[in-house]
């Protein structure tokens, strides 16, 4: 509610009444509402401002009520239902996005929310991955009675292998790093969380320093294909906080892997890492997702060359295309009788592409296969040149991927924006009987950095942007 001074506000208005004679001008001062304040006014209607129990029919006023009323509607007894449905159902599985239950409350996952700073309430959900990093404030004089800062915080609890079971499933401690005030790494060979020292906080001079802090955690959770968690471990990194440390920076991460299943390898996380194969794969029909080979390293490959330089002799042997490195690779193809030249042409043309050419690369090493959105589509582009008389035959497959530093200057990301394979065919005559001819047949891939240079940028003056009613300085201009 606001002052009735700023939501409504005077207007002057001026009109001419020209049923007088001569004109005369009317001026009249009237309220209007502030259009530029949200108000809200008080209600003067005291009735609706609660409920007002209503009247029971009985004998003496059930004519009234029946000429006031629209009417009665009768239900049957049996068509009230006096069940109760239970709030939820007792589910004897985790599924997707279900908060993973303890003995006493959930799994806590500290994340930041509205602000940088880390919240300890945020719960873990079965079959979410999720990796955070938050900011931790805290008064280091008192470090040793924040329990979120220990190690027992996030290896004591117990979690239940399904939800409302008595089952429990206790979080197993795989690996403790150390990490002293210069940033060194010491791993601890004896992870038994009961010998390890507690939180403590010691002098240094003049400065105080806090031991065996939680830097960073990351839980891996094994569940079954019936939404059982089976297996609970937690890899930490404690560390030595001082006071001119504070705040400083926390990392969390969950993970979620299937039992009896590896976890697929990345060619990056998220950008891609020279040296790694590009990961590629086609759609097999609209609105499916992208079908990738279990072989990374032949989802998107090139010939090999031999030092015997056979192409018939070297057909289905190929190589990867690893990012960043340029390649480039080749055949003889020997023609020694008449042969069909379609036969040919089919022929080279399955020896460039390989098995299986993808219609799709991803764009970055860690891209999912169900977002077909962000991947790259390949633009296939065939060069002939026309002959009479000769035989159009693919003699080289050139593919160009142009890629872009994505991200934060400080930590660039490699991206994939653009793949293009060119498939070039040349004329040769039509071989007769007896000729022998020497083909030569070759593969490229080019990787090409389209980043746009960084400049840096000047947040720009503001500006005023003022407008006047049309008619603010009448009746004076």
């Amino acid at each position: 509610m606001g002052d009735s001074q700023f939501c409504s506000q005077k207007a002057a208005i001026y009109s001419l009444n020209f049923t007088a004679d001569p004109p005369q001008r009317v001026f009249k001062l009237v309220d209007q509402i502030n259009p530029s304040i949200f108000c809200i006014h008080i209600t003067n209607y005291k009735p609706a401002l609660s409920f007002i129990n209503p009247e029971v029919p009985d004998e003496s006023n059930f004519d009234k009520l029946m000429k006031t009323s629209d009417g009665f509607s009768t239900n049957a007894e049996s068509d009230v239902s006096l069940t109760t449905k239970p709030d939820a159902p007792n589910t004897a599985k985790y599924e997707y996005g279900v908060h993973l239950q303890t003995s006493h409350s959930f799994l806590r996952f500290p994340s930041p929310l509205t602000s940088s700073l880390c919240t300890d309430n945020n719960p873990a959900a079965f079959l979410v991955n999720q990796a955070v990093k938050c900011t931790r404030r805290i008064n280091l004089e008192q470090c040793t009675e924040i329990e979120t800062l220990s190690l027992a915080y996030y290896s004591s609890p117990k979690i239940l292998r399904v939800p409302g079971s008595g089952t429990k499933v206790p979080i197993t401690v795989q690996s403790i790093i150390i990490q002293s005030l210069n940033k060194t790494l010491t791993r601890l060979e004896d992870t038994d969380t009961d010998v390890l020292r507690p939180l403590v906080l010691v002098k240094a001079g003049h400065d105080k320093i806090c031991t065996n802090i939680i830097l960073e955690v990351k839980y891996s959770l094994t569940y079954t294909n019936a939404g059982e968690i089976i297996k609970a471990d937690v890899f930490v990194l404690l560390g030595a906080v001082s006071s001119a440390m504070v705040p400083f920076q926390q990392k969390f991460e969950i993970y979620f892997i299937q039992q009896n299943t590896k976890p697929v390898p990345l060619s990056g996380n998220p950008g891609y890492v020279v040296g790694l194969p590009l990961a590629a794969g086609f759609q097999p029909q609209k609105g499916s997702g992208i079908m990738q080979t279990t072989n990374r390293f032949g989802q998107l490959t090139l010939l090999r060359s031999t030092a015997e330089q056979d192409c018939l002799a070297i057909a289905g042997i190929r190589t990867p295309v690893l990012f960043g490195y340029n390649m480039q690779s080749g055949c003889k193809l020997r023609l020694t009788t008449a042969i069909a030249c379609r036969l040919v042409a089919q022929k080279v043309e399955s020896l460039l592409k390989g098995q299986g050419f993808p219609d799709y690369v991803a764009p970055f090493g860690n891209s999912q296969a169900q977002d077909v959105l962000d991947w790259v589509p390949v633009h296939f582009i065939t060069q002939t040149s026309h002959m009479k008389d000769s035989c159009q035959l693919p003699v080289a497959l050139a593919i160009e991927v142009k890629w872009t530093k994505y991200g934060s200057l400080l930590n660039p990301q490699a991206k994939i924006v653009n793949v293009t394979a060119n498939l070039i065919s040349s004329s040769f005559p039509e071989t007769n009987s007896g000729n022998k001819r020497t083909i030569l047949i070759s593969t490229a891939v080019t990787f090409v950095d389209v980043s746009a240079p960084a400049e840096a940028g000047f947040r720009a003056r503001p500006t005023i942007n003022a407008r006047l009613p049309f008619n603010f300085f009448f009746p004076f201009v």
